[in-house]
């Protein structure tokens, strides 16, 4: 065969293809396919956030029956959870087994589960469990490409060019989690199914071209697969983050339900399971979980800091969500219906500043180190909450996008850098379950974000909301048997009322027929654009204040891991620590 190109057909062709050495531009198209993967995987964890109101529409569920708010729920932290827990497991199996077999494998999980959530055959409660459960295994396909894209990279990349690199993908996937926000609104404008069909084109293309293109370029390390680790983890964090899911709604006469007996056996069954994990998982062998690695600084601060501004970057996406779709819009006379579209518009200066910061701060960490931008960084993310908590609820619009700005520079300016440090820190042999644990960390945040803010919110409505809602509808001519009745709706109704851009006075009044007794002048103004906003916006202003509060003190913290991750030292020193400490543990 002249040339040595083999004969056969297309397969043998790809075959031979796939078993020559990687050429220099190599780097590019692991860079280009990894990104896509992370891309749609955080897209989808986003998505539905925004246009939840046309599922529900779509599928005919009422978002304000009581016994719905569970499905709100596990649509949105299904995904979240998977993530949350199964990220470190297929990190492992990558490093056991190849890092872009994983890869490939999670493109075409995810490709599969894209086809079955836009073909739901189903209405009301099966339809959404049908949506909740193959969106459980399209974010299994997407921990797969998430767990293992940060690994193939710092394989391709040589260690000048890792930090741009990564920066690049990391930014990616913050922005991702935004532009779902945006790609929601707009999907979801002209059909609810489309909200899932726009992962299926990309979806399917990224596997064939994944499959095509991406080669190992590392050596996998064979061993044995922790089944006890991964069932403690799995377990432990599974049930720690459904009882935290389940502390936001109401228990009996308490406004959440953190006093209910399951969720505290959920809470410390969960943290149980944990602590016999890692007390398990310091004497294996081969651990899924590799603990050592926290013995090097910069890995153990990096993931610190991350876990905490995941927490308050969580928080702030939701926060932003309910400010603008339940009250500042509605003011601006936005119908309720075109809210989560124009949410999502009026949020683009926080995508900007990762997509301007994040490749910018990767690139120079690489020549100047990550502790000068990701601290820097985190200061700002700090100051942008500050200035938020200085902002009236009908603020000026200039300000707000100019602190939403400044919150996404900061955000990209930390987590380029901080992603480079963390990688760049460990052996190359456990990049795969470092990217996994990174992941974990990170993951975990966003969902124990919603237990820790949506609470703080709760609770923040829970104390003024009931008098302040039953006086203004009395205030407009509703007698007080059924203006005390309807303020009597648990807060958290409200709270998610408000997140899905929907005003609920016209329907609470109208199912007992209040309305029919009103004058048409109060029936137009309770039903209006502005009476619902500007009635919970004090209450809502008051939560917010606290759930700011709390955000820009994490921020403060991590800002504080950052600059202690120590200075940027090369990870053949850190193989030279952590070495020993592996291959000495005492098999169980």
């Amino acid at each position: 065969m002249p040339g040595g190109t083999p004969g056969g057909g297309p397969l043998a062709r790809l075959a031979h293809r796939r078993s020559t050495p990687p050429g220099p531009g190599y780097k590019w198209v692991a860079l280009s396919n990894t990104t896509l993967g992370v891309l749609i995987a955080t897209m989808d964890a986003s998505i539905v956030i925004i246009s939840l109101p046309a599922i529900f529409r779509g599928i005919g569920l009422d978002p304000l029956a009581p016994g719905n708010i569970g499905y709100l729920l596990w649509m949105i932290l299904g995904y979240l959870l998977v993530s949350a827990v199964l990220v470190v497991v297929l990190g492992r199996l990558g490093d056991m087994f190849g890092r872009v077999r994983i890869y490939n494998l999670g493109f075409l999980i995810f490709a599969c589960a894209s086809v079955a959530l836009s073909l739901d055959p189903f209405r009301a409660g099966a339809g959404a469990l049908w949506l909740i459960v193959w969106r459980i295994v399209q974010a299994f396909g997407g921990s797969m490409l998430t767990a293992n894209s940060a690994a193939i990279l710092t394989d391709a990349f040589p260690a000048r060019q890792r930090g741009m690199a990564l920066g690049i993908n990391q930014i990616t996937a913050l922005a991702g989690q935004f532009l779902g926000l945006l790609a929601g609104g707009l999907l979801a404008a002209v059909d609810w199914r489309a909200v899932f069909w726009v992962s299926v084109p990309v979806s399917v293309t990224g596997t064939i071209w994944s499959y095509l293109s991406l080669r190992e370029t590392s050596a996998g390390k064979r061993g044995r697969i922790d089944w006890f680790g991964n069932v403690t983890f799995a377990a432990g964090a599974g049930i720690l983050l459904a009882g935290i899911t389940y502390g936001i709604q109401p228990y009996g006469g308490s406004a959440t339900g953190w006093g209910n007996p399951w969720v505290l056996t959920g809470l410390f069954g969960g943290v149980l399971l944990l602590t016999l994990f890692c007390l398990v998982e310091s004497r294996l062998a081969e651990p899924m979980f590799q603990l050592s690695l926290f013995k090097v600084r910069a890995f153990a601060m990096g993931n610190l800091a991350a876990l905490l501004t995941a927490i308050a970057r969580g928080g702030l996406q939701f926060m932003l969500i309910i400010w603008l779709q339940g009250i500042w819009l509605p003011l601006h006379g936005y119908d309720f219906e075109d809210t989560p579209l124009w949410a999502g518009i009026f949020m683009l200066p926080l995508t900007l500043g990762f997509l301007i910061a994040g490749p910018l701060s990767g690139y120079l960490s690489d020549r100047f180190g990550a502790r000068l931008f990701s601290t820097t960084g985190l200061l700002l993310v700090a100051g942008s909450f500050l200035g938020l908590l200085a902002l009236p609820v009908n603020f000026d619009y200039g300000l707000f996008a100019a602190l939403l700005l400044l919150n996404g520079l900061g955000q990209g300016m930390f987590s380029s850098p901080n992603t480079s440090s963390i990688m760049g820190s460990v052996p190359a042999e456990y990049r795969g379950v470092a990217s996994g644990m990174r992941s974990t960390f990170q993951n975990s945040g966003t969902a124990l974000s919603i237990g820790v803010f949506f609470s703080l919110m709760v609770s923040g409505l829970a104390s003024s909301l009931p008098s302040t809602l039953s006086s203004g509808l009395q205030a407009h001519g509703v007698p007080a048997a059924t203006a005390h009745q309807t303020a009597s709706l648990p807060p958290v109704s409200t709270l998610f009322a408000t997140f899905l851009g929907h005003n609920p006075i016209g329907q609470l009044l109208g199912s007992g027929g209040a309305l029919g007794h009103l004058t048409a002048a109060q029936r137009d103004t309770l039903t209006g654009h502005t009476f619902f906003p500007e009635l919970v916006s004090g209450p809502f202003h008051h939560g917010l204040a606290v759930v700011f509060t709390v955000a820009a003190g994490m921020a403060l913290v991590s800002a504080l891991a950052s600059a202690l991750r120590g200075r940027h030292e090369p990870a053949d020193r850190h193989a030279a620590e952590v070495g020993p400490a592996l291959r000495t543990r005492t098999p169980m």
